[in-house]
């Protein structure tokens, strides 16, 4: 299981929230910086999240994040206000980053997705983000009535074959991931799934590994020091 540091930016800068609040935001620094810190750690792979992009739909940060990816040599996955063609056209060729994730764009336009995974095949994921039993869009600012495990199966008809799946209520508060919502995922579509929010121990790296995941998100836990990346890299191993 691949352990993916997360860079979250808003402003310019790198940020974590809690539960996807703007107003309960902690600020990490430079988002370039970070990025070089955790690959100098041994990270294979980077999860960036662009919330301005996220909460406004506009790519403000395409300098920065084109810099960071350009200033690392390691691959960089990247979500937050991906909803048009262009959108997803000006980050996977313009910018380098490696894989996009859809989120908003997922339910309310599933023939984005189609069109988007015919062109790009694995470049293209789709981030589930459950608030409530239920998925949320538009940064995480509304509530659709569509069961995450539903969703899933939709995309996996699609052709797509990397999840991101992400317990809104968990994120940022080091209180542990739901293994129960993310192994149902796993086993009932098979699909590639990448883990995140609350993971607060190596325990918790050890357990999501359990439910079949491939991969596991990080955040507050590394920022705050909980434990050191390679720390998490065993565990996931």
């Amino acid at each position: 299981m691949k352990i993916y540091p997360a860079i979250d930016i808003r402003d310019g800068k790198c940020v974590r929230l809690m539960q996807g609040e703007l107003q309960r935001s902690t600020e990490y620094g430079d988002p370039i910086e970070m990025a070089k810190r955790w690959e100098d750690e041994g990270a294979y792979y980077l999860h960036v999240v662009d919330l301005d992009a996220a909460f406004s739909g506009s790519f403000v940060n395409q300098d920065i994040i084109t810099k960071l990816v350009q200033s690392i040599k390691i691959p960089v996955q990247m979500g937050g206000g991906v909803r048009t063609k262009e959108d997803i056209r000006v980050r996977l060729d313009d910018a380098g980053i490696s894989r996009v994730i859809l989120g908003t764009a997922a339910v309310e336009n599933p023939e984005l997705v189609k069109w988007a995974v015919a062109r790009y095949k694995d470049r293209i994921a789709v981030g589930i983000d459950a608030k409530e039993g239920r998925v949320a869009i538009k940064g995480w600012a509304e509530n659709s009535n569509i069961d995450p495990v539903s969703l899933a199966k939709d995309m996996h008809k699609m052709g797509v074959a990397n999840i991101i799946y992400t317990d809104i209520s968990k994120d940022g508060m080091m209180e542990g991931p739901n293994l129960d919502k993310t192994e149902m995922i796993v086993k009932e579509t098979w699909m590639n799934l990448i883990a995140s929010g609350g993971i607060s121990s190596l325990d918790d790296i050890r357990k999501v590994r359990e439910t079949g995941a491939c991969g596991c998100i990080v955040g507050r836990a590394l920022y705050d020091g909980a434990f050191t990346l390679q720390d998490a890299m065993k565990a996931a191993k």
